[in-house]
């Protein structure tokens, strides 16, 4: 997928369907029977020699639609030659699903026959139980159905999105704990939850397929995009200058590393100069790890803002390694200059007893890129939301807690994290997602979170619009991570960044 692929939320893929049916083109039988049979052939594709084994695939039909998806897959995996059985755990409900479930001729059992069943050992489940319909938790029968499959070592494969995540916000709805799929397959387009909190750790390799709307994609409207890759971070022609210069303003003898981090990787992501700005004191230890960088020693706020007067400044990062009291005295005078600029670590903390104060200062060129402690000590009340339990769907997601949080500061907000979601203030978001397939759990080391903001800052120094520039960044860094692989550290993430650009 390329930078700003749209992900929909359930109500938008109702729209497009319901567009699609309205027009006379489509009826919901053929917009099933199409999606049954793309499923059957990407659940194929990813088992290709399944039906050789001498196993059984089970398919887990529910009582509407996503259960009328079973029945038509059913069919179709039986049609190559495989072992199939289906498991209903109710009647259809749908018309739709009635007429596939009329069409299934093999064998279908009842809730609670699974363990009664003779023949092959189940090696592949296919749950099309709920999907993207579910609005309250999974019974504990079927929880506990799922889980048993999972533990006996069968496969599984989910049908839109495994069964008891919240579609919307990527939620287990409940205390429910579910088990892992190694595929999802959805159609159109994916979904939040593919991405989102637990529907990111658990969704396995996620597959999108055609299933005939795109002359109706339009009637989705706005979208959240997805991150990825683009062209648009590669350098043009120009001297340094026009590539923007960055200034990283860091912390006290012994208190640099983080900050040279975010300097090195705003140079590596194409700003024309960076300078360290840490005190006069802490220049020389500086100095003897730095050669690309340029250093200038400012004593307190004062003295960045005679920096400032100089207006080839294009960016700043303050948080790195910065010291509390450092960040109380130079934020506000960052701010005030009107630059693009990030704020990380010790400059978010610095505000946390009164966040207000911060936000009455912030403009829409600044990024502020919490994890979720930060997150939480900034926007409390959207920290408890997150941290409850949901017990119905829709339920409260990253995206909404970000959105709102955008929208109350003022900044972009990027939230770190496995799903990182980033939001400017009038609500357009992105998610640029490590989960599934694409996790780069290496990334949960020190010093990444500096990376970032160096990335972040980087682009911004460079005229990128601030959710842009947070979009990428936090796209190529997940990137930079699965490129290196195992074993990486902080210092290993600037040094890839030119293979990932050298890949564009």
């Amino acid at each position: 997928m390329g930078a700003d692929f749209p992900i929909l939320t359930t109500r938008q893929m109702r729209m497009v369907e319901e567009a699609a049916i309205q027009s006379g083109a489509e009826t919901g039988g053929s917009l099933m029977e199409r999606a049954g049979r793309a499923a059957a052939s990407a659940i194929a594709d990813h088992w290709p020699a399944f039906a050789e084994t001498g196993r059984e695939a089970l398919i887990l039909c529910g009582p509407g639609n996503n259960g009328g998806d079973g029945y038509v897959i059913a069919r179709h995996l039986a049609g190559r030659g495989w072992p199939v059985r289906v498991l209903a755990i109710a009647p259809p409900a749908t018309a739709e699903a009635q007429g596939a479930a009329a069409l299934w001729r093999g064998e279908t059992v009842e809730m609670g026959a699974v363990s009664a069943m003779p023949g092959r050992a189940i090696g592949l489940c296919v749950d099309a139980l709920f999907g993207t319909g579910i609005s309250r938790p999974l019974s504990g029968e079927i929880a506990g159905l799922l889980r048993g499959i999972a533990a006996s070592g069968c496969e599984l494969a989910a049908i839109d999105i495994l069964s008891g995540i919240c579609a919307t916000s990527g939620r287990a709805l409940g205390d429910t704990r579910l088990p892992e799929a190694a595929l999802t397959v959805t159609f159109h387009r994916p979904k939040l939850g593919h991405f989102l909190s637990d529907g990111g750790a658990l969704g396995g390799k996620i597959v999108t397929c055609d299933i005939g709307l795109e002359p109706w994609s339009a009637e989705a409207g706005d979208c959240v995009t997805l991150a990825g890759p683009s062209g648009s971070l590669l350098k043009r022609h120009g001297h340094k200058y026009s590539h923007g210069h960055a200034l990283v303003i860091a912390g006290g003898p012994g208190k640099g590393g983080a900050a040279r981090l975010a300097a090195r990787s705003a140079l590596r992501v194409g700003a024309g100069l960076v300078t360290l700005a840490p005190p006069p004191e802490a220049l020389p230890e500086n100095a003897a790890r730095l050669d690309a960088i340029m250093l200038d020693g400012l004593v307190d706020g004062d003295a960045l803002a005679q920096r400032l007067r100089d207006p080839r400044i294009s960016a700043l990062c303050l948080g790195p390694g910065m010291g509390l009291e450092r960040a109380r005295r130079m934020v506000p005078v960052a701010l005030g200059a009107g630059r693009p600029a990030v704020l990380d670590a010790d400059a978010l903390s610095a505000f946390a007893d009164g966040p207000d104060a911060l936000f009455a200062q912030l403009h829409e060129a600044v990024v502020l890129t919490p994890h979720e402690g930060e997150f939480a000590r900034l926007f409390p009340d959207l920290g408890r939301k997150l941290r409850d339990e949901p017990s119905r769907g829709p339920a409260f997601s990253r995206l909404d807690a970000v959105r709102i949080a955008a929208a109350r500061s003022g900044a972009t907000v990027l939230l770190k994290g496995p799903d990182t979601v980033i939001s400017c203030p009038s609500g357009r978001a992105v998610i640029a997602a490590a989960t599934g397939v694409n996790a780069a759990p290496w990334l949960a080391t020190a010093g990444s979170g500096d990376v970032l903001a160096g990335l972040v800052t980087g682009l911004l120094a460079r005229g990128f619009p601030a959710r842009d520039a947070a979009g990428l960044a936090a796209w190529l860094h997940a990137e930079a991570a699965r490129r290196f692989g195992p074993g990486l550290i902080a210092e290993d993430l600037p040094e890839t960044v030119p293979r990932v650009l050298g890949a564009l």
